[in-house]
This record gives structure tokens, sequence and C-alpha cells, in this order.
């Protein structure tokens, strides 16, 4: 089965030399399909034939590439999960051997013999001519010599087992030299879970914070951790142990010294049982009149009031470990991630590369065409899941960093192993902003009446993707926001501001998309244009991609499809008028169109009479008076 954690380096041993390698060692995936001569990102697609009756809408299809099997025995790509496994005991074929069901333990002379097995070179093992030993009455039995049971471990595991630990069957060194693979064998690119583990990253780099087991490990003092407990109780009035651990999201066992401590001090008091249960977890504590004071001082420092910060170097080491760089992103394995998008190939040939650079890519283009909806695709092509602190502890500061609206947590499996709960698992982020943006949010915001700090936009997108959107709309000047963001773009660290004005630096390990429906050449300067390498153009849809999004968009509506009365919204409302096609309208217009017909006491349909009248509604021109001041403006 497929490991749902990172198992912790080996220690010292035969076997660390190479897991050492195996980490070191590239792995190239097998699905990439073949490259594409002179791809132009911005040109438009080329005509498409229509398909004929009967036939998906869904635009055109490649062939997915198939991998030849090699005729001679081919190295395979080595993505060991478990680089020492436990070596399987054959079953008893002989007097000399082990009864059923009293496996014999793991010694040092079977961790030898898996050594041996990795590292001696081919050909016939030193103890081959080594006659058979039998074991005496009283005397330990070790089975058949051990070049035979070398031998008959190889034969014994089939395919099965090799399949199961993602090495190739069929040979003594299942990390060296290979057969070729059997029929259903997967690469290691598709061997990773989805949820906690990247499936192209080697798994000695996934990051997964310990528990815990003193506060020396957790990177915090006592004194610190004894604020967080009296703020908890002042807030709520009284709690039990283990609900102030669960609000501090640290282990019980801490939170019980700490509490003691203060009871010692007079600080705290036992109210009486929770009625669940013995111990001190479940006693029920409440402040006393001597810390008034002490409390007061407390609150004037800062108000926060929620699980303990992890210090700020470690997050910067999370981060770098939790990189959105040099991703392994292919076509085959975004095309189902955009979900009932339309996507021409040019796009996916375009953000593509940018993807696995994890570098900068500027989209423009007319407006509603799915500039914004490509972002949202794009961050499903991530896989995995990232770890995102509660708050950040920066000289005595804390910064609040896990945002319910931003960072979408994702369950725990069954069987998983336990982790620092200060840290939130989740789907790589996605952060979107638009024309509220101002320089003043792309800094640490302080607020004095709480005195604690909220992460800018930046901080809350590390490892993920930020969109901003309408760029060149927002408040402050599109030259000024350029310059903020051209030092992260380069160098990949930001520079935040304390209000005490110490300076810090961040990483920016965020992959940044600019979207904007303006001019271009009005909006940016070489500079940017050399920062930001990749650029897009998302054109407008043609006829046969409207009447694809239409199709879409009925299927997810629950309204029939009606090919001829597209065909007729087109004839009579698009071609005369000169009128574009843009990828929202579909779905604008059907929405309409369900609107007056649940209005009119009939079921939705495309029927040319709810057509016109969703036509009249959506598009409108405003054009102005004879006399009156310049104030015309158009929609559509």
């Amino acid at each position: 089965m497929t490991d749902f954690f990172r198992r912790p380096p080996p220690g010292p041993g035969p076997s660390s030399l190479d897991a050492e390698q195996d980490e070191n060692r590239s792995v190239t995936p097998l699905e990439t399909p073949a490259a594409q001569a002179n791809p132009v990102l911005s040109a438009p697609p080329r005509p498409r034939v229509p398909a004929p009756a009967g036939a998906p809408l869904g635009g055109e299809q490649r062939p997915e590439p198939t991998r030849s099997r090699p005729a001679q025995p081919a190295p395979l790509p080595s993505v060991i999960f478990d680089p020492m496994p436990r070596p399987r005991v054959p079953p008893a074929q002989s007097a000399g051997v082990a009864p059923p069901g009293a496996p014999p333990p793991f010694t040092e002379e079977m961790l030898d013999v898996q050594t041996e097995r990795r590292t001696a070179p081919p050909g016939p093992p030193p103890l081959a001519q080594e006659p058979e030993r039998r074991a005496a009455p009283g005397v330990e039995r070790r089975g058949p010599p051990e070049a035979e049971r070398r031998g008959s471990e190889a034969d014994r595991r089939g395919p099965p087992e090799a399949d199961r630990r993602g090495a190739a069957p069929g040979g003594p060194d299942r990390r060296g030299a290979a057969t070729a693979p059997p029929q259903g064998y997967v690469g290691p690119e598709r061997r990773g879970f989805r949820r906690g583990e990247a499936s192209d990253a080697p798994v000695t780099n996934r990051f997964w914070p310990a528990q815990p087991k003193t506060l020396q490990e957790a990177g915090l003092n006592a004194t610190f951790v004894e604020e967080l407990v009296l703020k908890a109780i002042f807030f709520a009035g009284e709690m039990r142990g283990m609900d102030v651990a669960t609000r501090l999201q640290l282990p019980t066992t801490l939170v019980d010294e700490v509490i003691e401590g203060l009871r010692r001090q007079k600080y705290i008091d036992i109210r009486g049982g929770g009625g669940s249960g013995v111990g001190r977890s479940t006693m029920i504590y409440q402040l006393t009149t001597f810390v008034t004071d002490v409390l007061r001082q407390i609150l004037d420092r800062n108000r926060y009031n929620g699980p303990a910060p992890v210090p700020f170097n470690e997050w910067v080491a999370a981060v770098k470990q939790q990189t959105v760089r040099g991703n392994r992103i292919t076509r085959h394995r975004m095309q189902d991630k955009f979900g009932d998008l339309i996507i021409r190939d040019y796009i996916f040939d375009g953000i593509g590369p940018a993807m696995n650079s994890g570098r900068a890519i500027f989209f423009y283009g007319p407006p509603g065409n799915g500039k914004t909806a490509i972002c949202q695709g794009m961050v499903n092509c991530y896989e995995g899941d990232i770890f995102v602190p509660h708050a950040l502890l920066i000289d005595d500061f804390v910064v609040k960093m896990f945002d319910a609206n931003i960072h979408r947590a994702v369950e725990d499996e069954p069987g998983m192993p336990s982790y620092d709960r200060r840290w939130v698992r989740c789907r790589r982020p996605l952060v979107v902003v638009g024309g509220e943006l101002t320089l003043e949010m792309l800094d640490l915001v302080y607020t004095p009446e709480v005195k604690y700090y909220e992460a800018p936009f930046q901080m809350k997108a590390s490892n993920g993707m930020l969109l901003i959107d309408d760029f060149g709309r927002q408040k402050v000047s599109p030259k000024d926001l350029l310059n903020r963001w051209i030092v992260p773009l380069e160098s990949d660290v930001d520079i935040l501001t304390l209000h005490t004005g110490k300076k810090i630096q961040v990483p920016f390990d965020v992959f940044a998309a600019f979207s904007t429906n303006l001019d271009p050449s009005a909006l940016v300067d070489d500079a940017f244009l050399r920062r930001v390498r990749y650029k897009l153009e998302v054109q407008r849809p043609d006829e046969e991609q409207f009447h694809e999004i239409f199709q879409v968009m009925c299927k997810k509506r629950g309204v029939p499809y009606d090919a001829r009365a597209v065909d007729y919204l087109i004839d009579e409302h698009y071609r005369p008028n000169h009128r574009p096609f843009a990828a929202c309208q579909p779905r604008d217009l059907l929405d309409q169109v369900i609107d007056m017909a649940n209005y009119q006491g009939q079921p939705p349909r495309l029927d040319p009479a709810l057509l016109d009248a969703a036509v009249r509604s959506y598009f409108v021109r405003f054009d102005k008076p004879a006399g009156s001041t310049p104030t015309a403006a158009s929609a559509g």
C-alpha cells in the first residue's frame, strides 16, 4: 500500500547510502508527450473541422502518447518508498525450517543479506557452493543457506509485492537493472496519493511537522504559553484543560504542565470536574483575583487568542520544502483539471511551461473569456497538499497566517500519523485580488486594537498562486504597483516592515498571474515584461466553441440542448449586429432564459421567444440623447 506520509530518512547503516543515492537520482516522467516544434502561444487556433453527428463536442482530442516497451531488459526509474523493506521468509520446505505460524525474528544476518543484494556485483554469490546445513535439536534454526534463501526470496517475490513497493520485479536487485515492466505497471509519477503528497515529488522531500514533545521543540518559552493560557481562559470565562490544549493546538501534556505552574502561582484555580473522565485535563479552570494586574499587562501587549504560533524560521524552511517551483506538469495531466472549461490547445501549451517554472504569467485579452477561470483550473493541476501555520511568531509579534476564506483544509486519512496541529493541511491556495488592491494591503497589516498582525495576500498565497485580476483598474497606479512587484519577481524575496520600523525578508514562493482586459501597451513597461517571462493572449471563442460552451452550460443547468436554437441566436442577434462572441455569454443568456421561464410558469428550454427576451435584457446600448453631455456607454 502507498504510504500516507513521508518516512524519516534511514539511520546510519548499510542502506543509508543507497537511500541517499535514490533521493538524488532524477526521475523522468513516463507520460510526457512528444514535444511540438515551434509552438506559437498567442497565435489564433487553427480552424477546426466540424465534428460528425453523434460525436462528442469536447473539442479536438489528441491521442494519448503510448509508451513502447523495450524488448531487452532496461533500467526503470527507481522511486523506493521503503529503502529497507523487511525480508519475507519463504514457507518451510524442509525439516530444518521453522514451522508455519512462527516466523524467525529479523536478525543481523538478514540485514547483511539485504545489503549484499544491493551492493554485490552480478554473478554467483560467494556462498553458492556451501553445502546445506541442518540444525541439530536444540540449536537455532536458520533455514536454508544464504544463497538459497536469496534465490528463493527473489523467486517468491512476485509482481504483487514488487508492484506494492513500487519497484520492478523479476531480479535479485530490485533497484538495479531489471526486466521490462509487467503489464499494468505504472510509472513513479502515478504512485503518489493525491492528498498528502505530490505524485511527482520525491518522497524524502515531503514536509511533515513533527509533534513537539517539549516547549523547546515547539520553539516557544513557558512565559509565552502561560500568557496564551490565561488569555484563553479569560475570553472563555472558564475552560477545561483539554479545551485549553485544543485552543492552543499543543499536546495535552505540555499544556497540563503550564496549567499546573499557573496554579502554583495562584493565577488560576479549579472550579470543579468536567464530568467526563479523570485527570487534570478534565478539570474546569477559572482565573483568580491575583491575576488581574498581570492579565492587564498581557492584553496591553497583544490580544491574540488562538493556536500557538510557529517560529518564523521554521515556516521559512517549510516554504522551501513545499515550493511551487520546478514541477513536472504534463499536458496529459492537465486535461482533466479544468472542469467544464472549453480550453484551446494553444492555452494548454502556454500555461503548462509557465506552471512548471513557477514564474509569473501575464494574461491579456477581451473581457469575459475565462482568464480568471483558467487560473482557478491551474491550481487544480498541483497535486498534493501543503502545511500552513495558524500563526507565526516574529520578534515576539504574532502574525496570523491561516485564512479560512483562502485556505481549503484537507481531512486527515485514517491511519495517518500525528503531526503538529499548529499547522493545517490545505490544498495549494489561490488568492485573487482585484480592483480593491492597494499598496498598504501588500504589507503586514497591524491593528492597534488587537495588537497583532495579519499576513498580506502574497504571504498567504505562499506555495500557491496569486492572481492580480483586472490589472490596471486598481486604486493605485499601474506603475506604482509594478514597481512594488519587480523585486519579488526577480529575487523570490519580499521585504515587509513591522510597525516598529524593522524590515524582514520573507520568501516569495508564489506563482503570480496578472490578468487584464485593457491595452497592455499602456500598462506595462520593458522591465516588467522582462520579469514576467510568459505572456498569453486569451482570445474569443469561435462559432464552434460557442456551440460547445452552450452545450456544457445546458448540461450543468439541466436544460435540453438544441443546436437549432443556438443557430437561431447567432443568425438573428450576432451576425446582423457584428456582435463578437464571448465565453461568458452562453452562461449568462441561459441563466436569463431559466429566470424568464420560471416567471412564466413553463419548463426552461431554448425557445426562440425566450432567447429574444434574454438578448433584449442582456445586450443593451446606452446612446446619448441629443444635446446631452457625452456619457454614452455600451455593454456587449
